[in-house]
């Protein structure tokens, strides 16, 4: 294993969240110029030197066991995808820039599924989240990501820059927030890689809210849920999702959205579905000739 800034940084972000009583701590004298727990404060929960613990935070070039890492995520109070967080930063810390990955492509028999499933919108969701594929009902429901320039085929991107996005997610801080955590993992799993520090420094310019969730270190696994929207056409749904790793398909997902059966939102999206396809049938007919006369 390497060691990385990143890795520091993460270890000090979980620190200063954590007060004494949080994580059993006794305390320590003196007055506390800075919140959360001291380095001294976490290396005795975690039984190892304060000066082993002070090398950690400061990024040097260590091997820490497996044993003193468990033992650190249980002093930080690290859940499970923080603690795999905190493995993939030491893992796959790189020391020099990356280059683009290959180009992530979707099997026509993937395609072909998610067209089979068209009474439930259903993405499929490659590294950082970018929008791979999906069917007519989510490109009706969130937006049409197929239209959209290549490098704006992007989830994240789009629910914290589009101003649409804002407005169809009712709890729109949640899913934002949530998103980045889900890009911070990507982060840990691919460091250095160019397009997504580029969509990072993008959020970052433009997004007060993503500056402070991405300072925050703050990791996401959610891999079902529910979502709760309002749409321009339909109104108010509320959409169980669930997220499934492909594993034939490296770093791809496929997230379906489905309401319950008979519920408002299940009849919402019937009318989504079947009122756009009546739309689109009475624009593509065309109308029959008028007689001479009539």
């Amino acid at each position: 294993m390497g060691q990385s800034a990143e890795f520091g940084k993460f270890l000090k972000v979980m620190r200063a969240r954590l007060s004494p009583d949080d994580a059993g701590a006794q305390e320590s004298g003196g007055a506390r110029r800075v919140p959360g727990l001291r380095r001294e404060e976490v290396a005795r929960l975690s039984g190892v030197s304060t000066d082993y613990y002070t090398r950690l935070e400061q990024g040097r070039n260590i091997h820490p066991s497996k044993a003193v890492l468990d033992s650190v995520a249980r002093a930080l109070r690290l859940d499970a995808g923080e603690q795999a967080h905190m493995m993939d930063l030491l893992e796959h810390c790189a020391s020099s820039a990356g280059s683009p990955g290959p180009v992530q492509k979707v099997r026509p028999a993937l395609r072909q599924l998610l067209d089979a499933v068209g009474d439930v919108p259903a993405l499929v969701l490659g590294r950082r989240a970018d929008v791979l594929a999906g069917n007519r009902l989510a490109h009706l429901l969130f937006a049409d990501f197929a239209a959209l320039p290549a490098a704006e085929r992007n989830l994240t991107r789009w629910i914290i820059l589009d101003p649409a996005a804002g407005a169809l997610f009712r709890d729109w801080k949640t899913v934002a927030a949530e998103a980045v955590g889900a890009l911070r993992m990507d982060v840990g799993r691919h460091p250095n890689d160019p397009q997504t520090n580029h969509l990072v420094g993008e959020l970052a310019v433009h997004s007060e809210h993503f500056r402070q969730w991405w300072a925050g270190h703050r990791v996401a696994t959610r891999s079902a849920g529910t979502v709760r929207l309002h749409h321009p056409v339909v109104g108010d749904l509320e959409l169980n999702f669930e997220t499934l790793s492909l594993p034939d398909d490296p770093d791809q997902l496929l997230r379906v959205y489905s309401a319950k059966a008979g519920s408002p939102s299940s009849d919402a999206l019937t009318l989504l579905n079947f009122g756009d396809m009546g739309a689109q049938a009475e624009v593509s007919t065309p109308e029959p000739a008028r007689r001479e006369g009539s």
